[in-house]
């Protein structure tokens, strides 16, 4: 499950465009942070995740966060600002088990077009010519349609597909996206399958019609776009950066406790059964048409356990990245992988919340923040070079490490109940994670 939010200059204190997403993927699924520069090729065709693709002689430079075994991304960044990330939602639609991720149609979007209108009409082109299609899951069977965000400094679109069918609308001010479609009968753009089937049914609603009802209720994406959606009204025209780092983090329910969380929680923590998946790594872009862009990543799971850090569409930001990584994950726990690293201590903090120290590692990790903020905007506003923005990456990494370590052997007392402990102990098992 995952949540996208979107304020445009008309909404943000700053006048910019911030677009944010959650990254809702499988407890043990490690996500991966890369930067891919500009690169020419003279291959004919490229493999996405499950099917070849058309190859182009030039792919634009990336920055995206990717499930450890996905050739396509949840969310990325590229070098002309534009950002791009989807959610999974539930239609009527088939879905094959073989054929094109909404991940690698954002990877494709990402490296081949260069403003929000252009990756629309492309995204567009690709699910009527190609459709949409293969399992998104690693451990399990997850097939589904895509609702995508997509946003550069100047405008900002919400693309929502059923299958081959889809609709497309501006956004003005603010919008929130989730695991529900969202969009009735006011859209901007649409298929011609939709248009004739508005034509046809009275008071048609692309939302009403698509949905699987099931498997949307049970997701409670609507809860949550309701959550997000509010967030981002109560706010309009004073939206700041770390008012969406807020977002990004909420809870339904404070305060917050782990194993009394649900579906309704933007910062989602895995529940078993019932609450599938995690929070597995944040983005918040701030996207700007002159100086310079900055896209904040946690690169880690749960976002309120998490320090945003800031990387920039710099050649740099590759060499940077690939230091902190370390080796590349994979389902399994990794000592010398970054996020798996930060994984092993959110395990162990997750089962003490609502204890002091637990309440010490997160102020601990928010006056890091804050100092990474303040580093930032003293970067920023002095104009500082590409050597200075990626010494303030590799600096916001390795200060956030050093924390990790210093907490990786502080006892955490344990305060969740059996049930939870017991849910927890599967998914460390299948992970090869002891505690």
């Amino acid at each position: 499950m995952c949540d996208i939010v979107v304020a445009t200059p008309r909404a943000t204190r700053d006048h910019v465009m911030i677009f944010a997403k959650n990254s809702d993927r499988d407890p043990n699924e490690a996500q991966v942070l890369e930067y891919i520069p500009r690169l020419k090729h003279d291959e004919d065709r490229v493999r996405l995740t499950y099917v070849d693709f058309p190859q182009v002689k030039e792919t634009y430079a990336i920055l995206i966060s990717r499930p450890w075994w996905i050739w396509g991304a949840e969310m990325g960044v590229n070098e002309f600002n534009l950002a791009i990330g989807n959610t999974a939602v539930f239609t009527r639609e088939r879905i094959p088990t073989r054929g094109i991720l909404g991940m690698d149609i954002i990877r494709l979007a990402l490296e081949r077009t260069r403003s929000a209108r252009e990756a629309l009409n492309f995204m567009v082109k690709v699910i009527e010519d190609y459709g949409q299609g293969g399992n998104a899951s690693y451990e399990h069977k997850m097939l589904y349609s895509n609702s995508f965000m997509i946003a550069d400094p100047n405008e900002a679109w919400v693309l929502e597909t059923a299958g081959k069918y889809w609709v497309a609308k501006r956004i003005d001010t603010v919008y929130s996206i989730s695991n529900a479609l969202t969009i009735d009968d006011d859209w901007d753009l649409a298929s011609d399958e939709v248009v004739r089937l508005s034509r046809r049914i009275r008071n048609f609603s692309f939302s009403r019609y698509f949905s699987d009802k099931v498997y949307t209720y049970f997701a409670h994406g609507r809860d949550r776009r309701r959550f997000t959606f509010n967030a981002l009204k109560a706010r309009e025209g004073d939206i700041t950066l770390d008012y969406v780092m807020g977002i990004l983090r909420g809870h339904a329910r404070e305060p917050y406790y782990p194993w009394r969380g649900s579906m309704r929680d933007v910062c989602m923590h895995y529940g078993g059964y019932l609450r599938p998946t995690q929070t597995a790594s944040s983005q918040i872009s701030i996207l700007k048409g002159s100086g310079i862009s900055t896209h904040w990543f946690t690169g880690t799971s749960l976002p309120c356990l998490s320090v945003f850090k800031p990387l920039f569409m710099i050649d740099d930001t590759e060499e940077v990245l690939k230091q902190v990584m370390g080796e590349l994950p994979t389902n399994r726990y990794n000592p010398r992988n970054y996020w798996w690293v930060s994984e092993y201590l959110r395990r162990k903090l997750v089962m003490g919340f609502g204890s002091d120290v637990v309440r010490e590692y997160i102020n601990d990790v928010r006056k890091l923040e804050t100092e990474i903020i303040n580093k930032w905007n003293e970067t920023i506003n002095n104009n500082s070079g590409r050597t200075d923005l990626a010494g303030l990456s590799a600096w916001a990494f390795n200060e956030e490490l050093r924390i990790i370590k210093k907490w990786m052997d502080v006892k955490i007392p344990s305060r969740a109940p059996f049930l939870y402990i017991w849910i927890l102990r599967g998914i460390n098992k299948k992970a090869n994670l002891i505690i």
